[in-house]
């Protein structure tokens, strides 16, 4: 298939399975073509039958706001004539959904642009409930060929919030098990324990600052944080005035984050939301142990005591009192590890996920059209 893919390509959740989805699917032999204002955070260039097609916004000085939306649908509606797409699939349902909408009304009478639409969390539960955005949400998605969803949590605040009654097939994020494994040899020094994420006020990143000053007091460990995002300078700050500036480590943005995750012992995610938690799956499938939250879809993921550890948002001492467990008991750091791996290969290894989304597309391409 020629499928033509749409996201942020920015570092966050939704841009990161969509790109990592277009390489597995190019590797599967689909041609991928992504359709988007950046060149793909994780997308290594020269990656056989994937392709680049910017979108190029106007400046012009009427605009206080460039309409990204309409220069999105004009590349989309070019790309599907010129490169002979079968079908796109938008991630992120704003303005990605509504764009390819318009671009399968402006082929219309010329050839059949069927667009699929993956919601990935915030699109749904914080931008799409927006009363500016909700209409053309509601609307996008119901007009979408079809919709897919990364957790069945998702799909249920789909329902409920947007009464939505087209089907959304629930999709779960997936992790490359021979790219994302477990360190062959224990790394040197000090327990680690590693947080990444954008850095937003949903991460809670100040958490995994108590989490470490608690745990210093029983454990010489360190934490590692990488990304970057407008909470990270509180996430200083505090390190310094609990004085455990010189054991954590600001990474900022990693391309190769298959390469740091085998690095730590526990992977810490004090989300006070998450519609999946990908940070937790590929940090399972390198066997490190996730102490989580008990939000959104994160349950789907993560079997408490089995193969990492869920705790209610906001309470440190908790999820500071399930590390020092791991760091401090062999036998269960060893068990839980091992069980996380066996998670990520047995439910959410690509050969398990990405066949379901070509199942997707074929049926929406031999079914009938609409629009």
């Amino acid at each position: 298939m020629r499928i033509g893919i749409t996201c942020y390509p920015t570092y966050g959740g939704s841009g990161i399975v969509a790109t990592e989805l277009g390489m597995e699917l190019a590797a599967r032999g689909h041609e991928i073509h992504f359709i988007t204002y950046a060149n793909p955070i994780r997308l290594d260039p020269g990656t056989p039958r994937i392709y680049y097609h910017e979108v190029e916004v106007s400046n012009y000085p009427l605009f206080q706001y460039p309409p990204y939306d309409l220069a999105l649908a004009s590349r989309m509606a070019e790309i599907a004539e010129w490169q002979d797409l079968d079908l796109l699939h938008v991630h992120y349902a704003i303005p990605h959904s509504a764009s390819a909408y318009m671009a399968r009304a402006m082929l219309a009478g010329k050839r059949r642009l069927p667009y699929i639409t993956t919601l990935h969390g915030t699109d749904i539960t914080l931008v799409g409930t927006d009363r500016a955005y909700f209409p053309i949400t509601k609307f996008s998605i119901e007009q979408s060929d079809g919709v897919t969803s990364i957790s069945e949590n998702l799909r249920q605040q789909t329902v409920e919030v947007f009464g939505v009654q087209n089907p959304i097939h629930v999709v779960h994020n997936f992790v490359n098990c021979d790219l994302y494994r477990m360190a062959k040899e224990p790394h040197e020094g000090r327990p680690r324990l590693l947080h990444i994420s954008n850095f937003r006020e949903v991460k809670r990143v100040t958490d995994c600052v108590q989490i470490l000053e608690r745990v210093r007091k029983h454990v010489d460990c360190e934490l590692w944080m990488a990304g970057d995002g407008p909470d990270q300078s509180a996430a200083e700050r505090l390190a310094f005035e609990l004085g455990v500036h010189d054991h954590v480590k600001f990474l900022g943005k990693q391309n190769h984050i298959e390469k740091l995750i085998p690095q730590a012992d526990v992977l810490l995610l004090p989300s006070r939301m998450e519609s999946f938690g990908l940070a937790a799956l590929e940090a399972m499938a390198c066997g490190v142990i996730p102490v989580a939250t008990r939000v959104g879809g994160v349950p789907e993921l993560i079997t408490h005591g089995q193969d990492g550890y869920l705790e209610e948002v906001g309470d440190v001492a908790s999820q500071a009192k399930r590390v020092l467990e791991i760091l401090t008991d062999g036998a269960l750091r060893n068990r839980l590890r091992w069980a996380a791996r066996e998670t990520a290969e047995t439910r959410f290894c690509t050969s398990k996920i990405i066949p379901r989304y070509e199942t997707v597309y074929r049926t929406i391409l031999d079914g009938a059209p609409r629009g």
